[in-house]
């Protein structure tokens, strides 16, 4: 959650209730959940950690004066380099979806790059599982789990295939539009 609302921050300075709700955006009915609290906790430990500074707000049409969150030198270069590591086979759904949405969101990275390296991953990830499994057979304890695994990396596989055409699209409104 840390590094996602990091890379919100990239483009300008914000509050916590509007990075709720574009992480809200980001998640639809799955961030129903997130409340407020959770997005100020984690931005106190940011500032804590160096990767944020809290200033503040005065725009009087707004209202109150409120605490903006601005993202630091750290900051950027600690999401710049989530924005770059490797997922891994094991990352979940939710968690890569929202490091396409911070990617495009930060400008830090291609949404349609971070695709194709998470599918070359999970390709590997497939030929090693399907290797295993037709040595095990699907007749034993190991060999239901590694059908299991297979299952699971080829739905990734196809999801991805789906993430790719939508980003492709996004990348290209917006290049249209820039």
């Amino acid at each position: 959650m840390q590094d996602v609302v990091l890379a919100l921050l990239v483009k300008e300075p914000s509050h916590g209730y509007e990075l709720r709700r574009r992480l809200r955006e980001a998640l639809g009915p799955l961030g129903d959940a997130l409340n407020a609290g959770q997005i100020y906790v984690t931005l106190t430990r940011l500032e804590k950690a160096g990767c944020v500074v809290q200033e503040r707000e005065d725009v009087p049409e707004r209202g109150p004066r409120r605490k903006v969150y601005a993202l630091t030198a750290a900051g950027r270069e600690r999401v710049a380099a989530w924005l770059g590591e490797s997922t891994g086979p094991r990352t979940d759904v939710t968690e890569f979806h929202l490091k396409l949405v911070a990617a495009a969101e930060s400008g830090l990275a291609d949404p349609c790059a971070l695709v194709d390296t998470r599918r070359r991953e999970l390709m590997r990830a497939l030929a090693e599982a399907q290797r295993a499994a037709l040595a095990h057979g699907t007749d034993s304890e190991a060999g239901l789990l590694l059908e299991g695994i297979t299952l699971r990396l080829q739905a990734d596989l196809r999801w991805l295939e789906t993430c790719g055409r939508t980003w492709a699209v996004h990348t290209k409104k917006g290049k249209q539009e820039g």
